[in-house]
């Protein structure tokens, strides 16, 4: 009797432990914002990760010249950058991505999107634009965004 209680227990850990592994783990719930600038490119990033996975990305970004710019106008891009991340992050609804529990990529597609170090508590987002290298945008973790 012991012996046959004892598979049932054995096989029913085993489907528990099938069931958890195959599971999609959740994504971590929060919010982060960063920013990126070099001479050529300005990004001001806006993530938002609900506790049920919905993920909402505002990415407003420049391309240029920006080592000849002015320090004036280069100020007032980076002002309205802000800005456009401020106003339309709101109405921004939710991309689909699937996460692994370290990357999370568009469905069925290759290239990461934003990178989770989940022993870190740190969040990246990489950001594509045309035949430039792709630019890692580490992002901080935020309860409000900084609209300043």
């Amino acid at each position: 009797m012991t012996s046959a209680l004892t598979r049932i227990a054995a096989f029913l850990c085993a489907c528990f432990i099938a069931a958890c592994s195959s599971a999609d783990p959740l994504p971590p719930a929060g919010r982060w914002q960063g920013a990126h600038e070099d001479s050529r490119l300005i990004v001001i990033v806006r993530l938002q990760i609900d506790p049920k996975g919905a993920v909402r990305v505002s990415a407003p970004n420049a391309i240029g010249e920006f080592d000849a710019m002015p320090a004036e106008e280069l100020n007032a891009l980076r002002a309205r950058l802000v800005s456009e991340a401020a106003q339309t992050r709101p109405g921004i609804g939710p991309m689909p991505l699937d996460f692994n529990g370290k990357e999370f990529r568009k469905p069925g597609g290759v290239a990461p999107q934003l990178e989770w170090d989940a022993a870190n508590k740190r969040m990246t987002m990489i950001y594509y634009s045309g035949n430039r290298a792709s630019v890692r945008v580490p992002l901080e973790p935020v309860g409000e965004f900084d609209n300043s």
